[in-house]
């Protein structure tokens, strides 16, 4: 992948709907689970208009700026390590651009970005059990499985069809 065809940035308020777009694709592919897209933008605009909730970072195709690929970080603070966790989140690369070290070229540019914040204690994400592609993406970028489980109670989302 030639980096001069590329452009990573910060997400900004005209990429909502390739935002809204990515996430609706996303939660059909992993999970078959398809969201209100009005609930969805609402969330995403909530993002968008504060970076105290988190930032997406999206990678364009130069030279005609097309969006091919997505990640959100959030924030949880860690009062063992008396800073801040970023979970990535919302990790999205189009079908047509997938296996070309999209995802990998977003990552890395997050994890320098958190490398100079100075409280940064670490980057952790989730990964549905099944996604045996995805976990292997993860793995290749350095990412290890944690000894954690991760437990909810979710009051927006209903369950998936199979459950």
């Amino acid at each position: 992948m030639n980096q001069s065809d590329f452009h990573i940035r910060l997400a900004e308020p005209r990429d909502l709907e390739t935002l809204v777009t990515f996430n609706l694709a996303l939660a059909w592919e992993t999970e078959d689970r398809q969201l209100d897209r009005a609930l969805l933008q609402a969330g995403v605009e909530s993002i968008l208009a504060d970076s105290a909730k988190g930032f997406y970072v999206v990678m364009e195709h130069e030279p005609n700026g097309r969006t091919i690929g997505q990640l959100l970080v959030t924030f949880e603070w860690s009062d063992w390590r008396n800073g801040v966790f970023w979970w990535l989140q919302s990790v999205y690369v189009h079908k047509e651009w997938r296996r070309r070290g999209v995802f990998k070229t977003l990552y890395d540019y997050v994890l320098r970005k958190a490398e100079c914040q100075g409280n940064v204690a670490g980057i952790r994400l989730y990964v549905e059990q099944d996604n045996a592609v995805a976990q292997g993406v993860y793995a290749h970028v350095g990412l290890a499985a944690a000894p954690y489980k991760v437990f909810e109670t979710d009051f927006i989302l209903p369950s998936r069809p199979s459950e």
